[in-house]
């Protein structure tokens, strides 16, 4: 269901707010081994509903060329792999695909080196850097909700290309604050932190909501369980690289928990290595695609043999 994945993001956005800020209220007021084991009992309680709930009583409709339900997981998983492999060939899709993997791989996060940096050297109260979780997470959803209701016109070239220019130009914002810029011109550091500290990665998560709904908009029918969570997966897979990637940086600069000295060098290569996909957006469809609001429910069992004629019209051509 094309749309929905704006929803989704919204209601992400709003969880994100709702749980810093209650996770900062109660770490105020807790043990940090008491929040942990709330938040751990939390995680416990709904992987347990989530477990319960049956498929059926979510009321969602199925296909009457399901596979038949006595199929082995080895048979549904080998179907499976096969329908993500047979969409992967589909250049429309695995193109847009390969740039946002390689959009976030080539940026080397010094996330946690900034963190060290701003509480033992700055000496800012690490409840400032969890509140500014929530001041994200604001931007997010007024964010998504800017893309729902006037950003989806504007072609998907642009607009993350747009996006990936702004996210570029956060990073620098690392800079500012190693260089104390912001003292200079009469913001605290402390107020800084607060409403430009997650300002990135605020950023980087908004980057990939279009290709969820490009990539659900694209996929033939019956493949959508397995494109979409091998995006998710892949995502998450190169934001752990992508960490890796700026501990090697920062080793390489030799920044240590007593010198940060090469810091603003580092928000400058973050910088200069999140403008780098620019040079290949050409894989990005200069438009997105119009998907029909009767598209059929129907369809074969094996995604590779779906024609999108008459489900999805795009009116796009990759170079």
């Amino acid at each position: 269901m094309v749309g929905l994945q704006s929803y989704t993001f919204m209601a992400i956005a709003m969880a994100g707010i709702l749980g810093n800020s209650l996770g900062g209220i109660i770490l105020s007021r807790a043990h940090p081994r008491i929040v942990l084991v709330i938040f751990t009992s939390l995680l416990l309680v709904q992987l347990a509903i989530s477990f319960a709930t049956r498929e059926d009583s979510l009321g969602l409709s199925h296909t009457m060329d399901h596979d038949p339900p006595k199929k082995s997981v080895l048979d549904s998983i080998r179907l499976q792999f096969s329908d993500l492999l047979a969409a992967l060939n589909d250049n429309n899709i695995s193109r847009p695909l390969v740039w946002v993997i390689a959009s976030i791989s080539v940026v080397p996060i010094l996330s946690g080196t900034i963190f060290c940096y701003q509480t033992q050297f700055l000496n800012l109260d690490p409840s400032i850097i969890g509140m500014s979780r929530v001041t994200g997470q604001m931007v997010l959803l007024s964010l998504i909700v800017l893309y729902d209701r006037f950003w989806k016109r504007i072609s998907m070239r642009k607009l993350i290309g747009m996006v990936q220019i702004l996210y570029a130009s956060s990073l620098l914002l690392d800079l500012i604050l190693v260089k104390q810029v912001n003292l200079k011109v009469g913001i605290p550091n402390d107020v800084f932190a607060l409403f430009f500290a997650s300002l990135a990665e605020t950023i980087a998560t908004f980057k990939t909501m279009p290709f969820f709904v490009l990539i659900a908009s694209l996929c033939p029918a019956g493949c959508e369980a397995s494109l979409i969570p091998f995006l998710a997966s892949a995502l998450c897979l190169l934001s752990i690289v992508s960490g890796f990637f700026g501990i090697g940086l920062a080793s390489l600069l030799g920044i240590t928990s007593g010198n940060y000295i090469s810091l603003p060098l580092g928000s400058l290569l973050q910088c200069l290595a999140a403008l780098v996909p620019l040079g290949w957006i050409n894989n990005l469809p200069p438009s997105g695609p119009i998907v029909e609001q009767d598209r059929s429910m129907g369809g074969s069992k094996r995604c590779g043999r779906i024609q999108r004629a008459g489900k999805v019209v795009l009116n796009f051509h990759l170079p």
